[in-house]
């Protein structure tokens, strides 16, 4: 499938933008499974893949696992082997070590479990509190944090640990907020515009006298074993 001309604009804001304030989150990750040479990864909605990158950086073999084209599209641009799919467990596939997910969707994650090796890191993150966050209580700002304990559980997997990472969302201009959040997908575009301009009022009070945009946001992360 060709991703359309705004698909691909809203991708390019996303990679462009708005994936980097994901990046302490990735680090804190990684920093605490030891993530590195000789570990396998896989990316669960790996968006335009800087997650894996980072992991690549550690020496990790990556694959990224992404629904949506243009995103897709940007990662194999980054030289990223980014699939529309989970693979599949088989004789020719050596299993993944860790897999990580933020904002995990439940219906994507068994099957995503599928090419894990018994005892591998399954790692889910979304927002934290909802005090600590600024951006889920923005106007629109998307469904609540999914109960990533919950999941877990359901998904037969054993608890291994969880922890908090402060991710705080920082753009030098109003423009750049307003076309950073509106990649997150957390946002109605059916009339870009409108959703544009009231996307900028909810975000006056947090712009700075040098117009910058700051938002303060916690996010959550739970790790897992698979049985």
């Amino acid at each position: 499938m060709t991703p359309t001309p705004t698909a691909t604009l809203v991708a390019r804001d996303w990679a462009e933008i708005q994936e980097r304030m994901l990046v302490p989150l990735y680090e804190a990750v990684y920093d605490r499974l030891e993530v590195g040479p000789g570990d396998r990864l896989l990316g669960l909605d790996c968006g335009a893949g800087l997650g894996l990158l980072l992991a690549a950086g550690r020496g990790a073999r990556v694959t990224g696992v992404e629904g949506r084209p243009a995103l897709r599209s940007l990662a194999g641009e980054r030289v990223l082997e980014v699939l529309a799919a989970p693979p599949v467990a088989g004789p020719g596939l050596r299993p993944y070590d860790v897999l990580t997910c933020v904002g995990p969707d439940p219906r994507a994650l068994p099957a995503a479990l599928g090419p894990l090796r018994r005892g591998a890191a399954v790692v889910l993150a979304d927002w934290g509190p909802p005090e600590r966050c600024t951006v889920p209580a923005l106007p629109g700002g998307g469904p609540a944090p999914a109960d990533l304990d919950a999941l877990v559980e359901r998904a037969g997997l054993r608890p291994d640990g969880s922890g908090r990472v402060f991710c705080p969302f920082g753009y030098a201009d109003m423009e750049s907020a307003t076309r950073g959040l509106l990649s997150t997908g957390l946002y109605d575009r059916s009339d870009p515009v409108q959703a544009e301009k009231e996307l900028a009022e909810a975000l006056h009070p947090f712009e700075r006298p040098d117009g910058s945009v700051w938002l303060a946001n916690i996010f959550r992360y739970v790790i897992a074993r698979t049985v």
